[in-house]
């Protein structure tokens, strides 16, 4: 029952930056920043380097131009590409700021922009090195810069303490800024790719169970030529005399049709009742069908039924199939020789119990158990299948089975035992959902 969705990084190209987003942004801070130097130069008549300036804003311009040109709307970038954009990006606002008075500019918390944009969109590897290249530039602009555009009459000269005070609120901001959206970002991408694989699961079950409205079609639409093949056999069975060659040809050919009228007839009749065995089940099915297939790999799986009054029955749902299936195989993956699956249930609820003797769940893991990518693999035993480890299956598993109305906990032995255990508890409206229970009768099996 385990999941084939390895990882490869669902959402890893819906994550790259796109060339139009990039140019849309830096088109809106050009136009700030010739606005800017048009009111400071033009209106308020202070004197700074105005073509010089102008000649950094077009060397930017002439880039947007570029791509624009060289890429469609909807092309995306690789991370290291997408870092080469925003790094050129501090090193025009660093050029800029210093023909303009370096960090005593105020604009000089523009700097936050390319850096904010990293953390949400890049790697942490590529944020922390952009990171230290804007604290560079900003720690360069400290020293050295134009004066900051005043009128002739007023002489801006701040305290060297009062710079040095205005780099470290920029690169705290900066610090805290990548550190704080790079994780946001980080929990949003994970939980969405998580979810991607858990609708391809879902997608997947659904097919399956799809397969008996498609073999229903197929068996009515070979109704109508085996039809007419019994026939012409028929009319074969008249024409051919007693005891000749052709009688022992003929009465196979009858045996066969019939056998497929037959096949055709159970192909038809699939997904049509609703209290068939294969559609509804009772608890006891349900545990020997999830628990069948990890029998074979060494481990003990005993199944223990107490209860009050009729045992629950459910309609076969993919969804829960697979999530008990996957947390019975994780408890066969850990155990040491045994796992115990206990059923109970009461006129109000249905719950399951699934213990196993291994070394349980380490303190740090278990409170956030069932969380995307959070694994357990290499807290309690270390495995080298491809594909494993990633914490998808339990997410995967704990998502569905709470989708039919399940509380799923987890926990481990009270020392000195040891082992994991994990509960799954409905209430037993929930569990018997649209599901007739008058047909059915328990098959006892332990």
């Amino acid at each position: 029952m385990t999941t084939d969705l390895v990882y490869v990084d669902l959402g890893r190209r819906s994550r790259r930056l796109r060339i139009d987003t990039l140019v849309k942004l830096r088109w809106l801070a050009l136009l700030g920043q010739v606005l800017a130097l048009i009111v400071t130069y033009y209106f308020l008549h202070f004197p700074l380097p105005f073509i010089a300036c102008l000649l950094v804003i077009a060397v930017s311009a002439g880039l947007n131009l570029y791509l624009r040109q060289r890429f469609g709307l909807i092309a995306r970038l690789e991370d290291v590409p997408a870092a080469a954009m925003l790094g050129f990006d501090i090193f025009q606002l660093t050029a800029l700021l210093y023909l303009t008075g370096g960090i005593e500019n105020p604009f000089s918390m523009m700097f936050l922009a390319p850096i904010m944009i990293s953390a949400v969109s890049l790697s942490g590897r590529i944020t922390l090195i952009l990171t230290f290249l804007m604290i560079a530039a900003v720690s360069a602009l400290t020293f050295d810069h134009f004066p900051v555009p005043l009128s002739p009459e007023q002489n801006l000269k701040l305290p060297f303490i009062y710079s040095v005070g205005i780099w470290t609120s920029i690169v705290i901001s900066a610090a805290f800024i990548a550190i704080y959206a790079s994780r946001v970002a980080l929990e949003a991408r994970t939980l969405a790719d998580a979810l991607a694989a858990t609708e391809l699961v879902i997608a997947r079950e659904k097919h399956l169970v799809q397969l008996d409205g498609l073999a229903a079609a197929a068996a009515h639409e070979l109704g109508t030529p085996l039809a007419t093949i019994t026939l012409v056999v028929r009319d074969l069975e008249k024409q051919v005399p007693p005891g000749g060659e052709l009688e022992e040809d003929v009465a196979l050919i009858a045996q066969e049709v019939e056998r497929c009228r037959t096949i055709l007839s159970k192909l038809a009749s699939l997904g049509e009742d609703a209290d068939d065995l294969f559609d509804a089940m009772t608890l006891s099915l349900l545990l020997e069908e999830v628990a069948g297939p990890q029998r074979n790999f060494g481990v003990a799986i005993s199944i223990h039924k107490t209860g009050d009054g009729r045992e629950p029955q459910c309609r076969r749902n993919p969804g829960i199939l697979y999530g008990l299936g996957n947390l019975i195989e994780n408890a066969v993956d850990f155990a040491d020789s045994e796992v115990r699956i206990r059923a109970r249930w009461t006129a109000e609820s249905v719950s399951l119990v699934i213990e196993d003797n291994g070394p349980g769940f380490s303190p740090g893991v278990i409170s956030r158990i069932g969380e995307p990518y959070v694994t357990t693999k290499l807290d309690r035993r270390f495995k080298t299948e491809e594909g494993t480890g990633l914490g998808l299956g339990l997410f995967i598993a704990k998502t569905l089975l709470e989708r039919s109305g399940a509380q799923v906990k987890t926990a481990n032995f009270a020392p000195p035992a040891s082992g994991a255990v994990v509960e799954v508890s409905w209430p037993r409206a929930a569990f018997e959902r649209d599901v007739k229970t008058a047909g059915i009768e328990s098959h006892g099996l332990s």
